[in-house]
């Protein structure tokens, strides 16, 4: 019997995400001042996947070329900026941005944990016999 539809267990993984967003967001922080540290980010990586196996067809031609349509057991990764060097010791995080994606991550944690306290009360409330 699958309570709530899969609710649960998309709100289990959103919080392992935003979970593993916060540990990057926290470790790109304090390697603010690391020589030659390269910013992290976490994303997701079946939207691409998704998007790009619903408009094209793809055809691998070498071992190194991304795979397209295959799933992974986690629906994100992280991946490493190397593109930019904000500051004179090749070190790229922003400590601004930082702080704003982590701010944002943590009201959409909390949203997640509001959400899931919402449906284990729905449940609580039937199993008392609605009191």
């Amino acid at each position: 019997m699958n309570l709530f539809g899969g609710t649960i267990q998309s709100l289990e993984k959103s919080l392992d995400y935003a979970t593993m967003k916060n540990q990057t967001i926290s470790t790109n922080i304090a390697n603010v001042d690391t020589p030659n540290y390269k910013s992290q980010d976490v994303v997701f990586k079946n939207v691409l996947n998704d998007a790009l196996a619903n408009s094209t067809s793809a055809k691998r031609t070498d071992a190194r070329h991304i795979p397209f349509g295959e799933s992974q057991h986690t629906p994100y990764k992280i991946v490493t900026n190397n593109e930019t060097a904000y500051n004179h010791n090749g070190n790229n995080v922003d400590v601004d941005k930082e702080m704003s994606e982590l701010a944002k991550n943590q009201i959409y944690y909390q949203a997640l944990v509001d959400r899931l306290n919402g449906k284990f009360s729905s449940l609580q409330s039937v199993i008392r016999g609605g009191r």
